[in-house]
């Protein structure tokens, strides 16, 4: 798949889920409203952020996949994986929001206060909102897999969040309608609980993207995996000097290597660029590859 076609299905998945977040995001503040449902309020927040964060991927894809540039020697590709960190962020913020707003409720309920009991509809539009969520997420997933973007994938697990945070609305509302007025503190607390769900997603999706920006190398097993590729092209021995990292949805790798030092330039040229070709092949045709070529001693 090129560059377009890529960048197109990002287009078209993202704003898949932008319509259905925009929509659950009036149905859920709607019924919040009406509801009387501190679950279901924090939820449409929630859902709010989600819409905010498709927003956030189609501009900084269109980005990411500009070619390279006199300023940009390695592409755009960071601007995608600063996306999702930007997303995360907004993951983590929204998560302590409703733990903060929760847990100010249950104090409240606790020194005796009383909390508005919800109703009928604040639950019918969470049962919506799982179902909805769901499917997106794995649609999400799915497509972020199959193009290989960080964003569309955090941004699944951001559909998937809300699906949580739905879930637990649900038991919560439903709890307090059933069981009745002693049990309202049943709402702030199923919020309380997926806030804790929000914010653990939030911090999975901030490792890999802190780790990318800051340049970590790629893990062990690529790099012996690229160690092996190497070796396998002959004439060719003691790899030394490599340094891996990923950029967006590449890799670049750079790496010194050793020949026999009667042969021609020719000869070393053409081994230097099997061993490009080879890492291309495994890692995809936008993978950089420096080699430095050195004699045996």
């Amino acid at each position: 798949m090129d560059q377009k076609d890529r960048e197109q299905n990002i287009y078209k998945v993202t704003i898949v889920g932008s319509v259905v977040n925009l929509l659950l995001l009036l149905l859920k503040f709607i019924a919040g409203w009406m509801g009387k449902s501190a679950a279901m309020m924090a939820d449409a927040v929630h859902s709010l952020s989600d819409f905010a964060t498709d927003i956030i991927v189609i501009g900084f894809v269109r980005v990411s996949s500009k070619p390279q540039d006199d300023n940009h020697e390695y592409g755009h590709g960071k601007y995608e994986t600063f996306a999702t960190l930007i997303i995360a962020v907004m993951l983590l913020v929204v998560g302590l929001g409703i733990f903060y707003d929760a847990g100010i409720k249950i104090v409240t309920f606790a020194r005796g206060g009383t909390l508005q009991e919800p109703m009928p509809i604040a639950f019918i539009a969470a049962v919506a909102s799982v179902a909805s969520k769901e499917i997106l997420f794995r649609y999400t997933l799915a497509e972020g897999r199959k193009l290989n973007s960080q964003a569309v994938i955090a941004n699944a697990w951001h559909h998937r969040s809300d699906a949580f945070s739905s879930v637990g609305t649900m038991l919560g509302i439903g709890g307090a309608i059933l069981l009745g007025g002693k049990w309202t503190v049943l709402d702030p607390i199923a919020a309380l609980v997926v806030s804790i769900l929000i914010v653990k997603v939030a911090v999975q999706l901030i490792k890999p993207s802190m780790d990318e920006l800051l340049e970590k190398s790629l893990p062990d097993s690529v790099e012996k995996e690229i160690i092996d590729i190497i070796l396998n092209v002959d004439g060719v021995s003691s790899p030394h000097n490599l340094r891996t990292r990923r950029i967006g949805n590449k890799y670049a790798i750079d790496v010194h290597i050793r020949m026999r030092g009667d042969i021609t330039l020719d000869e070393a040229h053409d081994k230097a660029t099997k061993i490009e070709h080879a890492l291309k092949d495994r890692y995809g045709t936008g993978t950089y590859v420096g080699i430095h070529m050195e004699p045996n001693k």
